[in-house]
């Protein structure tokens, strides 16, 4: 119930007058930057940012996640209209919204790109705050035998998805494991392994 009261109380401190004018702003920008080519979300952010450095932390937290979505659907528009997406997570919506254009049908599809996005993405904010504590405990319980089935695991599917090529498939698993092991753990802040090279373990680093 405490999580249920929490999700209630921040929908009530998101829905202020203030803070929808601010997610309407930050809707507004974050789409024009993402009609650009090869500015995604996270680069948009980061070029909006001082725009939030006067105000209170609860709006600049929403005017950021706002841009961030925008600059989303702004590389659909790209996708839709010119076959061109504006970032990776834009690039299948041009199998369809392209077709879609094609046939004159353009406004449908951005709309329901639009709807799509606000459905699916309120749904999995909802669901997130509501299953992060027991995710997180759950993921507190991981440790290395755990982490150890699970790379195993991965290998095991790599070998059965390889096909023919299973040579090739074991090949690109093992350069996959020695790349793994330069440098330095970004949990425990220990070397990954003993014996990788130390210029390579600094570069990686870096």
């Amino acid at each position: 119930m405490d999580v249920l009261v929490d999700l209630a109380n921040g929908f009530a401190l998101a829905l202020t007058w203030e803070n929808l004018a601010f997610a309407l702003i930050g809707c507004l920008l974050g789409t024009l930057i993402g009609v650009l080519p090869g500015i995604g979300p996270v680069a948009g952010v980061a070029l909006l940012i001082p725009l939030t450095m006067n105000l209170n932390p609860a709006s600049a937290i929403i005017m950021l996640a706002a841009i961030f979505y925008g600059t989303t659907y702004g590389g659909t528009i790209t996708s839709v209209l010119l076959n061109t997406p504006g970032e990776a997570a834009s690039a299948i919506t041009t199998l369809d919204g392209y077709e879609m254009t094609k046939q004159g049908r353009a406004g449908s599809a951005l709309t329901i790109a639009a709807v799509g996005s606000f459905v699916g993405g309120t749904a999995a904010t909802i669901l997130l705050v509501i299953a992060a504590k027991p995710l997180g405990s759950l993921g507190l319980k991981i440790g290395p035998p755990e982490f150890f089935a699970l790379v195993m695991v991965g290998l095991s599917l790599l070998v059965a998805l390889s096909g023919k090529s299973m040579i090739r498939a074991l090949i690109s698993g093992v350069i996959g494991l020695l790349i793994a092991m330069i440098g330095v753990d970004p949990v425990a802040g220990a070397p990954r392994s003993p014996s990788a090279p130390t210029v390579c373990s600094t570069a990686s680093a870096s």
